[in-house]
């Protein structure tokens, strides 16, 4: 097995790379004037099963857009120069939220990513919790893993809050199932029967729409569980409107933490939430400590980890214990 981080995802793939038991394998980027840049393995790819990780969320490192061309370029290498097998890893997979034509001569840009993916040679594409898991499933030929949150956020919801009652909510009817399934995971990790609940939520041009709310919250803790973050603003609402109806805290959970200057401040500082918790599935903060407490980070690491000892040792990626990581 051959390990890379492309650049701007090295804090992951260590994190990875340890949980995995594996290092990471050298690589050389330059970038040239102009915005062209270009990657190389610094060892030898031939027969090797190669796993390369990146995440495709924009940030200071580079735009999505930027990502996603050095990931497929490195597959191609590696492909390019013998590589056995090539496995892309983007634990946050850009343009996964247009999965549909839902205007006129809307693109469908999920399957385009995919095309991308299978013209650059990848064998396998992994991502954790992908916006629409039937959407990317069939969108790809090659083969795909998808890595759900469910049981690494029930384990953490567990150990913060013991068998308590809980009520799961989805902020809008697009994350039903995935709230369903952290209902689930949590009943099985404390054995205590909880609530679920969902929000209206409609977005056209912009502008968001919908207030009906389903699911009994008055004296409840409730825990929003969402993707992703990015102006929080799905948070939020579905925060006010569960507290409106009796909610005796709110904390948000979500995997991927896209948030721009300023958004852990609008998300903290209303008083609508009592915690928010992600994933460094986008590397929030880039390793360090966040600037408030109520702002959680749990390590997806050990996830990808067994994927990729998994799809190397040709076995299952079974039910079995994530172990959590601060």
């Amino acid at each position: 097995m051959l390990f890379f981080a492309l650049k701007g995802s090295e804090t992951l793939g260590r994190r990875v790379a340890e949980a995995a038991g594996t290092g990471l394998a050298p690589l050389e980027e330059r970038d040239f004037d102009g915005g062209e840049h270009k990657a190389r393995p610094m060892v030898s790819v031939r027969g090797r099963d190669v796993f390369v990780l990146h995440g495709l969320q924009g940030d200071a490192t580079g735009s999505a857009n930027d990502k996603l061309l050095r990931l497929l370029f490195f597959v191609a290498t590696c492909r390019e120069n013998g590589a056995a097998r090539v496995t892309a890893i983007a634990p946050y997979l850009a343009y996964s939220r247009k999965d549909r034509q839902t205007k006129p001569r809307d693109p469908v840009t999920t399957r385009y990513v995919a095309q991308l993916f299978e013209a650059a040679g990848s064998d396998v594409v992994v991502t954790v919790d992908v916006h629409n898991i039937m959407a990317f499933q069939n969108a790809f030929r090659c083969r795909t893993l998808h890595l759900a949150t469910d049981r690494l956020f029930a384990a953490d919801i567990g150990g913060r809050f013991g068998k308590g009652p809980m009520v799961v909510v989805s902020p809008d009817s697009g994350g039903v199932k995935r709230a369903q399934l952290l209902r689930e995971a949590l009943e099985a990790e404390t054995g205590a029967a909880m609530g679920f609940g969902f929000m209206e939520k409609r977005r056209s041009a912009g502008v968001v729409t919908g207030s009906l709310t389903a699911g009994d919250v008055d004296g409840q803790p409730v825990c929003i569980l969402d993707d992703m973050i990015c102006g929080g603003g799905t948070l939020l609402r579905a925060a006010e409107a569960f507290r409106g109806r009796g909610a005796a805290a709110v904390h948000a959970y979500a995997t991927h933490a896209l948030m721009a200057p300023g958004g852990l401040e609008k998300l903290l500082g209303g008083g609508l939430l009592d915690s928010v918790t992600v994933t460094d599935s986008a590397a929030p903060f880039a390793g360090q400590h966040p600037p408030d407490a109520r702002f959680r980070v749990v390590g997806c690491a050990p996830l990808i980890a067994r994927a990729m000892r998994a799809l190397h040792d040709g076995t299952s990626f079974d039910a079995s214990p994530i172990p959590l990581l601060p």
